[in-house]
């Protein structure tokens, strides 16, 4: 799916929400973010296999999504820390009822191997 579909006003609205967190690492990091601000370092250790490049662009994306919010910090070493904005928040507990049934769908495809077995 096309970045540019997350903002055409000619699709379903399901489709304009999967656009913002299509990709295999932004709903991790839509769930890290969810207990509170992180550095990249701690979300890189946190999401084993994400390249920071990766991570980088998945974030800024997000951010101008409006997901995110991306706070520099003027020390030495510079400090970056991202957290989820309000609109970041409430995607993250209308996505809360989909994890859930992701997790019963998880279950029950787990019940019918072993039944097979």
């Amino acid at each position: 799916m096309t970045r540019g579909r997350a903002q055409d006003p000619d699709v379903c609205g399901v489709t304009a929400a999967v656009a913002v967190i299509d990709g295999k690492w932004k709903t991790g990091l839509l769930w890290l973010l969810e207990s509170g601000p992180c550095r990249p370092g701690e979300l890189r250790r946190q999401m084993p296999g994400i390249s920071e490049k990766v991570m980088t662009q998945a974030l800024r994306e997000m951010e101008t999504d409006g997901l995110v919010h991306r706070e520099v910090y003027d020390t030495l070493p510079l400090k970056t820390e991202y957290s989820l904005t309000a609109f970041g928040r409430e995607l993250s507990e209308v996505l809360a009822p989909l994890s859930d049934w992701g997790h019963r769908r998880l279950e029950k495809l787990a019940a019918g191997r072993s039944a097979a077995s």
